[in-house]
């Protein structure tokens, strides 16, 4: 029998506000610095996008999106990116494929180049989204920065600071960030209560989310039909297409390692960088153009029709996406796969609705995307929280958090969308 008397753990003690307070202002400027980054670094690269995908094109008499054309700019972004990789100091950070949202600490010289092949990238059409290399930017600035002016905070700190910010910045709001940090936080032994951990980065995700809504002022409510209350119906939908989702992801997770190991044969950022290009030309000319970029503006196209395309049109575009995010995160194109995976799970939610119109867009398309990221990114309250904000609708929330269940259990576990130095994949 346990004793009644047994000495119990003592709480962690609580920080207490004079420790805290310091903490405000470097914050602050962190989040307010990392945002203007992430906006600055977008809004070149959109530049940067009409000039490729539309004044040139225009000017040449060619169609924007013909397949001549996106064959032509995408290999030309293999080989602008290479030339950054080859020549840049740090040939512009570690391999994409094996890297996360939790950034490694690079040190300055490397990260121009970095962000020189970001901008291109982002500009020249291949699926990957700008998270992962801007925290990776932001966080290098701000362990610089962060030791020469005010030495005394922990570098871990300024690590924190930045990615909660450019987490912030990226979605609008610090909730994503919030999610992101516990989430962290609960895999590892920490001191002190919670909240005095998230103090700090909250605010800094706070000031970078407030900065981006001031001047780009990000949405991402699709707009979908509004969903009223959920029936068996949109239960049983919501977790088959969840379930799908996370099967569809997996798919690609298990291809990863082989694809990667395709392209490191050719050895040289030269070789790999173009013929993932040509290859994304490719894929593009199959799918469409919805299917290049990032995929954020082009889930508002789709979901601004939901019955515009079959049910086989938006299952193609699905399948081509994915196997885009996978070429381009294998060859070499620095970038992220959260913004890319949306693009599937909301193709795969509309497929979904097309084959049995009794589902819900809004059901489909936000299970579909809760799906895909447990698959891709294996952040649980990241996946719960892009996929309830697509949709705007609380009472889809309760039918995700079900949802989520059955499809954690497909990919805990198993191998991540993300290598070792040595080509295995991360468990």
């Amino acid at each position: 029998m346990p004793q009644e008397n047994a000495p119990q753990a003592p709480a962690a003690p609580a920080t207490p506000a004079r420790a805290l307070l310091p903490l405000v202002l470097p914050a602050l400027v962190v989040g307010v610095a990392a945002a203007l980054l992430l906006l600055g670094v977008s809004e070149a690269a959109e530049a940067l996008q009409h000039v490729l995908w539309q004044d040139l094109p225009d000017a040449l008499g060619v169609g924007r999106y013909s397949v001549p054309w996106m064959l032509t700019v995408l290999t030309a972004t293999g080989v602008a990116v290479g030339l950054v990789v080859w020549k840049a100091s740090g040939h512009a950070g570690p391999d994409p494929a094996t890297t996360g949202l939790d950034a490694p600490a690079l040190p300055p010289v490397v990260l121009p180049g970095l962000l020189l092949a970001t901008a291109l990238m982002l500009a020249g059409g291949p699926s990957l989204g700008p998270e992962n290399p801007i925290i990776a930017v932001n966080v290098g600035l701000a362990l610089w920065l962060g030791h020469r002016l005010v030495p005394r905070v922990p570098g871990g700190l300024w690590a924190a600071l930045a990615e909660a910010a450019t987490i912030g910045a990226l979605f609008g709001t610090p909730v994503a960030a919030a999610l992101v940090i516990s989430e962290a936080l609960a895999g590892r032994q920490v001191k002190g209560a919670l909240w005095d951990n998230v103090f700090a980065p909250l605010i800094a995700a706070a000031a970078g989310a407030i900065t981006a809504t001031l001047v780009a002022r990000p949405a991402f409510d699709l707009g979908l039909p509004a969903f009223g209350h959920p029936g068996w119906g949109d239960l049983l939908a919501a977790l088959v297409i969840a379930s799908a989702g996370a099967l569809l992801g997996m798919a690609a997770v298990y291809a990863f390692p082989y694809v990667h190991a395709a392209f490191a044969r050719l050895r040289h950022p030269m070789l790999m960088l173009p013929a993932g290009g040509l290859v994304l030309g490719l894929l593009g000319a199959l799918g469409g153009h919805l299917t290049l970029f990032k995929g954020l503006e082009e889930v508002g196209e789709l979901a601004a029709d939901p019955g515009g395309w079959t049910a086989g049109e938006f299952a193609g575009m699905a399948v081509v996406k994915l196997a885009a995010l996978v070429v381009a995160a294998c060859c070499g194109f620095r970038g992220g796969r959260i913004f890319p995976a949306v693009f599937v799970g909301a193709a795969l939610g509309l497929c979904a609705h097309a084959l049995v119109p009794d589902v819900h867009p809004a059901v489909g398309v936000s299970a579909g995307v809760l799906g895909v990221l447990l698959a891709v990114t294996r952040q649980g309250w990241v996946s719960l929280f892009v996929a309830a904000v697509l949709v705007a609708s609380p009472s889809v929330l309760a039918l995700l958090c079900i949802a989520s269940l059955p499809a954690w259990l497909l990919v805990t576990g198993r191998p991540q969308m993300q290598l070792r130095a040595d080509g295995t994949s991360v468990r």
